[in-house]
Protein backbone atom coordinates (compact mmCIF):
# COMPACT_ATOMS: atom_id res chain seq x y z
CA UNK A 1 0.00 0.00 0.00
CA UNK A 2 1.45 3.28 -0.98
CA UNK A 3 0.97 6.35 1.06
CA UNK A 4 -1.30 9.09 -1.08
CA UNK A 5 0.88 11.78 -2.50
CA UNK A 6 3.80 10.04 -1.26
CA UNK A 7 6.93 12.65 -3.18
CA UNK A 8 8.97 10.77 -5.36
CA UNK A 9 11.47 11.73 -7.61
CA UNK A 10 11.18 9.99 -11.06
CA UNK A 11 14.09 9.15 -12.66
CA UNK A 12 14.09 9.18 -16.40
CA UNK A 13 15.11 5.62 -16.97
CA UNK A 14 11.61 4.66 -14.99
CA UNK A 15 10.28 6.99 -16.92
CA UNK A 16 11.23 4.98 -20.16
CA UNK A 17 10.71 1.88 -19.16
CA UNK A 18 7.28 2.41 -18.07
CA UNK A 19 5.95 3.43 -21.19
CA UNK A 20 8.41 1.10 -23.11
CA UNK A 21 6.52 -1.88 -21.32
CA UNK A 22 3.02 -2.72 -19.75
CA UNK A 23 4.50 -5.02 -17.70
CA UNK A 24 7.24 -4.22 -15.35
CA UNK A 25 7.59 -2.33 -12.02
CA UNK A 26 8.01 0.99 -13.88
CA UNK A 27 4.62 0.61 -15.56
CA UNK A 28 3.11 0.51 -12.04
CA UNK A 29 5.09 3.24 -10.87
CA UNK A 30 3.49 5.26 -13.55
CA UNK A 31 -0.16 4.16 -12.42
CA UNK A 32 0.59 5.05 -8.72
CA UNK A 33 1.45 8.65 -10.57
CA UNK A 34 -1.81 8.72 -12.90
CA UNK A 35 -4.01 7.48 -9.15
CA UNK A 36 -2.30 10.28 -7.25
CA UNK A 37 -0.80 7.98 -4.49
CA UNK A 38 2.87 9.26 -6.17
CA UNK A 39 3.80 12.88 -6.56
CA UNK A 40 6.57 13.58 -8.94
CA UNK A 41 8.78 16.47 -7.72
CA UNK A 42 9.84 18.00 -11.04
CA UNK A 43 12.85 20.48 -11.61
CA UNK A 44 13.24 22.25 -15.42
CA UNK A 45 16.56 19.93 -15.68
CA UNK A 46 14.65 16.95 -14.81
CA UNK A 47 11.45 17.76 -17.30
CA UNK A 48 14.08 18.68 -20.26
CA UNK A 49 16.11 14.94 -19.96
CA UNK A 50 12.32 13.40 -19.99
CA UNK A 51 12.15 15.77 -23.31
CA UNK A 52 15.38 14.54 -24.59
CA UNK A 53 14.77 10.90 -24.19
CA UNK A 54 11.62 10.00 -24.90
CA UNK A 55 12.21 12.35 -28.04
CA UNK A 56 15.26 10.22 -29.07
CA UNK A 57 13.72 7.18 -28.31
CA UNK A 58 10.03 8.21 -29.69
CA UNK A 59 10.52 4.73 -32.52
CA UNK A 60 11.35 2.66 -29.76
CA UNK A 61 8.55 3.79 -27.71
CA UNK A 62 6.15 3.68 -30.46
CA UNK A 63 4.96 7.53 -29.55
CA UNK A 64 4.24 10.73 -31.87
CA UNK A 65 5.97 14.03 -30.97
CA UNK A 66 2.35 15.18 -30.14
CA UNK A 67 2.20 12.41 -27.74
CA UNK A 68 5.15 13.38 -26.34
CA UNK A 69 4.37 16.45 -25.33
CA UNK A 70 0.78 15.51 -24.09
CA UNK A 71 2.88 13.15 -21.94
CA UNK A 72 5.54 15.98 -20.30
CA UNK A 73 2.30 18.17 -20.27
CA UNK A 74 0.83 15.92 -17.99
CA UNK A 75 3.85 15.94 -15.63
CA UNK A 76 3.95 20.09 -15.70
CA UNK A 77 0.36 20.29 -14.40
CA UNK A 78 0.79 17.09 -11.97
CA UNK A 79 3.77 17.46 -10.75
CA UNK A 80 5.22 19.46 -7.27
CA UNK A 81 7.95 22.39 -9.47
CA UNK A 82 10.96 23.23 -7.38
CA UNK A 83 13.76 24.99 -8.60
CA UNK A 84 17.56 24.65 -7.81
CA UNK A 85 18.95 27.56 -6.07
CA UNK A 86 22.50 26.07 -6.15
CA UNK A 87 24.25 23.96 -8.01
CA UNK A 88 25.69 21.47 -5.06
CA UNK A 89 27.60 18.51 -7.16
CA UNK A 90 27.75 15.55 -5.09
CA UNK A 91 30.15 13.73 -8.17
CA UNK A 92 28.18 10.79 -7.97
CA UNK A 93 29.91 7.75 -10.24
CA UNK A 94 27.52 8.80 -12.97
CA UNK A 95 27.64 13.21 -13.39
CA UNK A 96 24.55 12.63 -15.14
CA UNK A 97 22.77 11.51 -12.24
CA UNK A 98 24.06 14.97 -9.59
CA UNK A 99 21.11 16.71 -10.80
CA UNK A 100 18.58 13.87 -9.23
CA UNK A 101 20.22 14.59 -6.01
CA UNK A 102 19.87 18.49 -6.00
CA UNK A 103 16.75 18.32 -6.26
CA UNK A 104 16.16 15.41 -4.04
CA UNK A 105 17.97 17.79 -0.94
CA UNK A 106 16.01 21.20 -2.46
CA UNK A 107 12.43 19.64 -2.33
CA UNK A 108 13.46 17.33 1.08
CA UNK A 109 11.99 14.59 -1.13
CA UNK A 110 13.53 11.30 0.49
CA UNK A 111 12.53 8.82 -2.57
CA UNK A 112 14.45 9.08 -5.15
CA UNK A 113 12.59 6.21 -8.02
CA UNK A 114 15.25 4.62 -10.60
CA UNK A 115 16.61 1.84 -12.21
CA UNK A 116 20.27 2.64 -11.52
CA UNK A 117 21.86 0.67 -8.91
CA UNK A 118 25.07 1.55 -8.87
CA UNK A 119 24.33 5.40 -8.45
CA UNK A 120 21.52 4.52 -5.75
CA UNK A 121 24.21 3.18 -3.36
CA UNK A 122 25.92 6.13 -3.15
CA UNK A 123 22.48 7.75 -2.17
CA UNK A 124 21.80 5.65 0.68
CA UNK A 125 24.50 7.46 3.38
CA UNK A 126 23.00 10.73 2.18
CA UNK A 127 19.73 9.40 3.72
CA UNK A 128 17.98 8.82 0.41
CA UNK A 129 15.82 5.12 0.21
CA UNK A 130 15.87 3.38 -3.35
Amino acid sequence: MVAKNLKIILDTNVLYAGLYSSKGASFKVLRKIEEGCLKVVLSTTLLFEYEDVLKRNRLVLRLSNQEIEKILDYFCGHSEHQRIHFLWRPRLPDPKDDHLLELAFASRTKFIVTHNIKTSKEWKPLGFDQ
